[in-house]
């Protein structure tokens, strides 16, 4: 089986998220067959919505494409891994393979802080690959805080 990657896609949402001032966190979610069903960019700033992060955003637009809460099958690449709040609704929404690309100490959820995939009330753990993209999503973030000290 070939293997293509669509965080091209999640880091050009990254890059449009920085330029509206939000921090540059892009998420596309790919259905089985590899079309790309939703993509989205950090808006939390802009709507006022301190759970408008890229991955809720794009689960949002999924969901409300498949008529359904879930999305088994489908596939999330984020430029960043997920905080506690994107991977609990990451699991509660079933996504089979979770792609991301700069790890995150601070605020992370899925292999950082509070791991909720590990958690015993976590119902569904999704695949999770890390590393896609990494260097690119880091620059993203470094240069985009270092622009704001």
């Amino acid at each position: 089986m070939d293997f293509t990657s669509f965080m091209d896609l999640a880091l050009a949402e990254a890059r449009a998220a920085g330029l509206r001032g939000e921090v540059p966190v892009g998420a596309v979610i790919v259905a089985p067959g590899g079309q790309v069903v939703a993509r989205a960019g950090n808006r939390t700033r802009e709507l006022n919505d301190p759970t408008a992060h890229a991955e809720v955003l794009a689960l949002r637009a999924a969901c409300a494409a498949a008529g359904s809460e879930r999305l088994p099958g489908h596939d999330l690449y984020v430029t960043l891994e997920p905080c506690p709040m994107c991977a609990a609704a990451l699991s509660n929404a079933r996504i089979a393979r979770l792609y991301y690309g700069a790890a995150d100490p601070k605020s992370g959820g899925v292999a950082q802080g509070p791991r909720i995939f590990a958690h015993p009330q976590c119902h569904h753990v999704p695949e999770v690959y890390d590393g896609i993209a990494a260097t690119e999503a880091e620059r993203l973030l470094k240069d985009f805080f270092a622009a704001r000290r």
